[in-house]
Formats: structure tokens, C-alpha cells, sequence
């Protein structure tokens, strides 16, 4: 699961910003804390160090075989870089109405008539969350991931329920 992404270097000491996807910032950078990567070849990494720039995370982080990245060149060669978690590591939700988005994306999307509407793809964090359907002729639908919109999610039969308001399937 990606928990962040390398963004530019910050300084000329090696640490890189991060791209916060996890709610659990503090709980998944900690040092000590190994992040698989993607592209694969230029991890694991290590954290080292972790801290608050304003809202912007900061990391330190050491390579697979324990050397830092200790200037600006090797932080720049990082970024881009996605951080990831493996799926086994993540806690179980206390909140039976809350999933991670793994969990969501690939799901059918089905309207509550029950016709097909398309499939979960993605889900987007833009100050709400989005599920993205992915629709016929390659059209995407951004439905918000709201109790209203999407009363049913059922992981077991593989199926979102989505009840659109008027006007979201014309958008």
C-alpha cells in the first residue's frame, strides 16, 4: 500500500519532502521503519530520521545496505519515488465503515437497481474522497465516497453500491 512519495530534496544534507498518503504519518515514518519502493531497484529504504518542516514531512533515509543519503544529488536521484507498505503490516480499522483503498479499488460499482456502472479504479484524497469508476469508452466517473452516495460497500461479494444524485452520471 503506498503510505508517500519522494518529492525534491530539502537542504543540501540528503533528507527529501515526502507526499503524505497515510493517515498515520507519525505511526509509518518513524526511525527504524523499512519502506518497500517503487520502482523496486531503488529500495528498501530505511528511515532515519523524520521530522515536521512546517506541513511538510521530512526524511532522512538510509539505502539497503545501510549508507545514508547524505546530500542533495542522492535526494534528487530518489524522487519520484514511491513508499510502500506491504498490505500484511497494515492494523485492522476499528470502524466497520472505514477501508483502506486497496480494499476498494477493483470493486464493481453498481447502481442501486443493481446495473453495472462501472469499476473502482482509484480513490482520490482531494480534501474529500473519491472513488474513481472507471466507465465505458474509457470514461472515468468521480463519485463522492460519502454514506448518501455509496450506502453499500461489500468487500466479501466484491461490489460498491452507488445511489448518484441527479446530474453525477452526466458529469
Amino acid at each position: 500500500m503506498v503510505v508517500g512519495r519522494i518529492g525534491r530534496p530539502h537542504g543540501v544534507r540528503g533528507e527529501v519532502t515526502v507526499e503524505v498518503r497515510t493517515d498515520d504519518p507519525d505511526d509509518r515514518f518513524v526511525p527504524g521503519a523499512v519502506l518497500l519502493t517503487e520502482p523496486a531497484a531503488r529500495g528498501p529504504l530505511t528511515v532515519a530520521g523524520a521530522r515536521w518542516h512546517r506541513e511538510v514531512l521530512l526524511l532522512s533515509i538510509e539505502r539497503p545496505d545501510g549508507s545514508p543519503v547524505d546530500s542533495r544529488e542522492a535526494a534528487e536521484e530518489l524522487r519520484d519515488t514511491e513508499l510502500h507498505v506491504p498490505v500484511a503490516d497494515l492494523p485492522e480499522l476499528e470502524d466497520p465503515d472505514a477501508y483502506y483503498d486497496h480494499q476498494l479499488v477493483g470493486l464493481a460499482a453498481r447502481l442501486t437497481d443493481g446495473s453495472a456502472l462501472g469499476t473502482v479504479t482509484a480513490v482520490r484524497h482531494e480534501g474529500a474522497d473519491l472513488l474513481v469508476v472507471a466507465r465505458d469508452r474509457g470514461r472515468e466517473l468521480l463519485v463522492p465516497f460519502v454514506a448518501a452516495i455509496v450506502p453499500t460497500v461489500d468487500l466479501a461479494g466484491g461490489v460498491v453500491v452507488v445511489d448518484p444524485p441527479e446530474g453525477l452520471l452526466d458529469l
